[in-house]
């Protein structure tokens, strides 16, 4: 099977909005009401090489020990350089025919590579538009990969321990406002900062 659609143009928008997040920025809210600025960069740079290594088969085994939760106290230092150039590796991964084939485990749950690929490009796009409108970015992800997580998302049974609710959005919302919706996000949230 091949990608839905390729991940780089995804990765790049995204690790534009990282590269950009200033300092003071990290304690700041987020529409996961669980996450600071700083704890969603601390799972983006986490998710990024689990789920490049999930396209590689080379994820920890289902059972493996958990990752922390998503601390901004785990960030390291160059994060960011290194998440962008994690992303990239990431959507390098993803970009191979293989990748896509067979089963694979991502978040230490075993999945369809399918599936697995999907929810990757489902992280990038949704965290992405997390960060830029937390810190107040500008943020325009590649429509094809807004449409293809949108389609993904329709498919999925609902399971409150990833995605909340969906949030109803207007008829006449856009494509990336209808899978926000469907991440279970207000399109319209903005920080009450």
């Amino acid at each position: 099977m091949r990608a839905p659609v390729d991940f780089h143009r995804a990765a790049r928008d995204t690790g534009a909005v990282i590269a950009a997040v200033r300092d003071e920025q990290l304690d700041w809210p987020t529409p996961s009401p669980e996450y600071t600025v700083g704890d969603l960069l601390d799972h983006m740079d986490g998710f990024s090489l689990e789920f490049q290594l999930s396209a590689l088969k080379n994820a920890p085994p289902p059972g493996a020990e958990e990752a922390p939760p998503a601390d901004a106290e785990n960030l390291a230092p160059g994060w960011r350089e290194r998440i962008p150039n994690q992303l990239t590796a990431l959507a390098g991964a993803w970009a191979d025919p293989a990748a896509w084939d067979g089963e694979t485990v991502a978040g230490r749950v075993p999945l369809a590579a399918p599936e697995a690929g999907l929810f990757a490009l489902d992280e990038i796009v949704v965290h992405g538009w997390d960060l830029a409108r937390s810190t107040g970015q500008q943020y325009r992800p590649d429509q094809r990969a807004v449409q293809a997580c949108a389609e993904f998302l329709l498919e999925q049974p609902r399971n409150p321990e990833i995605f909340g609710p969906a949030v109803p959005v207007d008829d006449a919302a856009s494509p990336l406002d209808r899978l926000i919706g469907l991440s279970g996000r207000d399109p319209g949230w903005i920080p009450a900062v």
